[in-house]
């Protein structure tokens, strides 16, 4: 897909069974030989590190918004921003295999120094805007929890995440992180055997575009809250971090295959998570008519409807969705800051430490202004869709470029779609300005 043929390595099919599947019409792109799960799982993780990214605690401030407010209606906007998120994300891991540089790199190396200097220095600011809502959330959790006020509760989630990063290689670190995404997964599986689910409306939901009167800005926040420009940057950089060899073709095929299913598992994942968050806050709070006014709340008004039990488990998987995120958002930080300087990520690097710690620094500097966490964490959400166009754009013009990719720049029908999705998403920008005036 997208310039590379086909491959099915989640699957395991004997030997002796591929020749006469060869043979069949359809599947005579697929690489057989190839499709072994144990195979695959050694490439499973950078997907996972993106999928953190849009299961965050603004995430969960924008779909349960979105759930308690417009019912099952919005659920088309996970759908169209998953499918969105799969092209991009798999085409900022392809920069990152064919190339050796993470995105931040490429900018600094190809583009010219004004136009890099404008587009890091927004990527820097909307890295800092998801660990705002990321660090937020795992306060949030933790005052739920523990009873820990809010600002020493973001403190001590940046210090953790930090701490995190220093001590943690990329492979441990995506050890933890998926363990962090199947719990939060099961957390929400759980809740969803709870409640009582249309699933006819919901079907229907999740693939007929509507925008209620009022929804609009909710839209925006949901989308950018999947797609992020900082997952761009993060992507890229933990993909190429494993350094092949760049000189031997037929590792940089196989790489792409790979990753086109490591993203492609990934965001499935991500799709079902953001969805059950919408259908538990639509089968709850806007079945019942009950407006949800903060993140707490939700907790509070799970418990009456759904048990002590349930409300528990919501905290639980806000604290591990905010602590496996704020490390993805520090490693983004990191990735964008260093590459101003034309280089990797490396903690034990000085300038991908200050990325990081600047990142965290401005998150937790915020988190002290708001007044109202739950409108913080959907107004950051907002800021990322905003920045967006800047940093989809330019990441087409680098993978469309033969004297960036080579053999492996974009082929014309990707580069199409490319930018079908980055008309899409500014056209949505507008939309949000105009509706911000009109209101």
């Amino acid at each position: 897909m997208f310039g590379h043929s086909l491959v099915l390595p989640i699957l395991t099919i004997p030997l002796e069974v591929a020749p006469i599947l060869k043979k069949l019409p359809f599947l005579s792109k697929i690489h057989l030989p190839d499709l072994k799960a144990r195979e695959f799982l050694r490439y499973l993780g950078p997907g996972i590190l993106v999928t953190v990214g849009f299961i965050d605690p603004g995430n969960w401030a924008a779909n349960i918004a979105a759930g308690a407010d417009f019912g099952y209606a919005l659920l088309w906007v996970v759908t169209l921003s998953t499918l969105m998120l799969i092209v991009l994300q798999h085409n900022a891991a392809h920069l990152g295999i064919a190339t050796g540089y993470c995105l931040s790199e490429a900018c600094m190396a190809f583009l010219p120094k004004p136009v890099a200097n404008a587009v890091l220095l927004s990527a820097i600011a909307a890295a800092a805007a998801t660990a705002m809502a990321e660090i937020l959330g795992m306060a949030i959790g933790l005052k739920l929890l523990l009873g820990i006020p809010l600002q020493i509760g973001a403190i001590a989630a940046a210090c953790t995440a930090f701490l995190l990063l220093w001590t943690n290689s990329y492979s441990r670190l995506e050890k933890w992180i998926v363990g962090f995404v199947s719990l939060i997964g099961f957390a929400f599986l759980f809740e969803l055997t709870l409640i009582q689910v249309d699933w006819v409306q919901t079907g229907t939901a999740w693939i007929t575009p509507s925008a209620p009167p009022g929804s609009i800005p909710i839209i925006m926040s949901i989308l950018g809250a999947v797609v992020m420009p900082h997952n761009l940057f993060l992507h890229s950089e933990v993909i190429q971090s494993r350094q092949w060899n760049l000189e031997d073709e037929d590792v940089i095929d196989c790489q792409l295959r790979y990753e086109f299913f490591d993203t492609l598992f990934s965001m499935i994942i991500g799709w079902i998570i953001n969805s059950a968050m919408i259908i538990l806050a639509a089968a709850t709070f806007f079945q019942h008519s009950i407006p949800v006014e903060t993140l707490e709340q939700t907790t509070e008004l799970l418990t009456p409807l759904l048990g002590q039990g349930a409300s528990n488990i919501f905290a639980l998987a806000l604290l591990f969705a905010g602590i496996a995120s704020t490390t993805t958002a520090g490693i983004a930080g990191g990735s964008i800051f260093a590459g101003w300087f034309g280089e990797a990520y490396n903690i034990r690097d000085p300038h991908t430490r200050w990325g990081v710690a600047l990142t965290y620094l401005i998150a937790v500097l915020i988190i002290f202004f708001i007044a109202d966490p739950l409108a913080g964490l959907i107004t950051s959400q907002i800021l990322l869709s905003i920045q967006l166009p800047i940093t989809v754009f330019s990441q087409i013009y680098l993978t469309s470029s033969p004297a960036v990719m080579g053999k492996y720049a974009n082929r014309p029908f990707t580069k199409g779609v490319l930018l079908l999705i980055a008309l899409i998403v500014t056209i949505l920008n507008l939309w949000l300005l105009y509706d911000f005036l009109l209101n």
